[in-house]
């Protein structure tokens, strides 16, 4: 009898921590996160929405070489999808900032108390912010995330009785994956900057999410029910696809 020896197979190598590094495109450092992954078979490459970071994927084990072989082949595609975020510049006085669609010339009041409030002056729409200039970025963050609360809260006020469900709790936070949520629960979270959007857009999201407190899914009769509560969800969803990330872009800190 013959038998024949079968080496025991190894085991599956983890996947190795993230590699985070910066690499530089046009002149402008980007900060670039790797990380294997079990079930990759290909490298995929990602721009963080507003233009921020990368984040690339890679088969566990891959060789370094490959990597950067990749990131040279692909420069020139990641040169002309940044570009579109080149020309951003910080907020300052002078700038402009959207609120609910509509751009906004910032406007110092000179004053170092008062609010932040929008105003049109001389058939010119302007946000007003006091306080010293270091602080004016926080200052019109604050003001759009407590506006951005007023809005959610009255959609949400208007869509969750069409759907017969009770909402736990809304909170508001600067989320970047995601422009909003829906817990099992019952709690409902969604990004402040959509305030910056068109109305339909906030609207839109709201729906959305709380359609999700009846559905929990992204089926048939999810879509049909939040179609229902915002007939215009193809419009905004366009809206979200064409200048969403650019709402990423903005720096306020």
């Amino acid at each position: 009898m013959i038998s024949l020896l079968r080496k025991p197979r190894r085991k599956p190598r983890a996947p190795a921590p993230p590699v985070m590094r910066l690499l530089t495109v046009e002149g402008r450092p980007i900060p670039l996160t790797i990380r294997e992954h079990a079930q990759s078979t290909r490298m995929t490459l990602r721009i963080e929405p507003g233009g921020r970071a990368l984040k690339m994927t890679v088969p566990i084990g891959l060789a370094q070489r490959e990597v950067n072989a990749f990131l040279d082949r692909h420069h020139g595609w990641l040169a002309t999808k940044l570009s579109r975020f080149a020309d951003d510049r910080p907020l300052a006085e002078g700038s402009t900032i959207l609120l609910r669609g509509v751009a906004h010339r910032v406007v110092r009041t000179g004053r170092l108390r008062g609010l932040t409030e929008s105003a049109v002056e001389e058939g010119e729409a302007v946000l007003k912010v006091g306080g010293a200039p270091e602080h004016l970025r926080r200052r019109i963050a604050d003001f759009l995330k407590k506006e951005a609360r007023r809005d959610f809260e009255a959609r949400v006020a208007v869509h969750a009785p069409k759907v017969g469900r009770r909402v736990a709790s809304i909170s508001i936070k600067d989320t970047r994956s995601r422009w909003g949520s829906c817990s099992a629960e019952g709690a409902l979270s969604f990004s402040w900057r959509i305030v910056m959007a068109p109305p339909m857009v906030l609207d839109y999201l709201a729906a959305h999410e709380v359609a999700h407190l009846r559905e929990m899914n992204h089926g048939p009769r999810f879509w049909a029910l939040c179609r229902s509560l915002h007939p215009a969800m193809d419009e905004a969803q366009a809206w979200l696809k064409r200048h969403g990330t650019l709402l990423h872009a903005i720096d306020f800190t």
